[in-house]
């Protein structure tokens, strides 16, 4: 199985690609399968997303990181938090990668995360990110995972972690197993055949 973080830090080193780490070995650590973690720097491709909204071309790394994204068994999506919602950068991936299919995410496992300065920018999870997904038709662990600068060495970073990254290793190993058996339904969408799994089965997967 595939799994790519998509981390739009800015800095280096970047707490946000720190936490987008610790997810994803969590991750690993919760699957029963052996799953492959890939990490899609955003501010590495910060040039070819500008291009491409003046061209309507992606450049060749910029595709490859969209290539890397779409194939994906999960993501896991971690943004820094800007005027109380996520960066500029993170949305413009997004509205990219989004802007040929609406349904390029349609069904994908995703676990969203954000780090801030303080811990009141915390409902960036619930009013900003969780909509955005909810909207390209991702299926969206329940837990999202905040870290404020003071939640480092911090009790409960650990156990929110390792929550969601349970939540979302159940989810991916589930969703797998279903569309190979007769409860998935397959559906023809704009970008080719996928399969869509009854939400019972999507919350039985949850269930540790």
């Amino acid at each position: 199985m595939k799994l790519v973080v998509v981390s739009a830090g800015l800095s280096v080193p970047s707490s946000t690609r720190l936490l987008g780490d610790r997810l994803a070995a969590a991750t690993v650590r919760g699957a029963d399968v052996e799953v492959e973690v890939e990490v899609v720097e955003l501010r590495d491709l910060a040039v070819e997303i500008a291009h491409n909204f003046t061209n309507g071309f992606p450049g060749r790394e910029l595709a490859a990181a969209i290539d890397a994204v779409t194939s994906a068994d999960g993501l896991i999506v971690v943004t820094p938090v800007f005027s109380a919602s996520y960066s500029g950068l993170f949305k413009s991936f997004f509205d990219v990668m989004s802007g040929g299919d609406k349904d390029v995410l349609a069904g994908k496992p995703v676990l969203i995360a954000a780090t801030g300065g303080s811990g009141r920018h915390s409902l960036v999870l619930e009013h900003a990110l969780r909509p955005l997904f909810a909207y390209l038709r991702a299926v969206v662990v329940p837990t999202g995972v905040y870290a404020a600068s003071e939640d480092w060495g911090a009790e409960g970073l650990a156990e929110r972690i390792e929550r969601a990254a349970g939540e979302l290793a159940r989810l991916m190993v589930g969703l797998a197993t279903g569309s190979r058996g007769s409860g998935a339904v397959a559906v023809t969408g704009a970008g080719g055949r996928f399969e869509v799994i009854p939400f019972a089965q999507q919350l039985a997967a949850l269930r540790p």
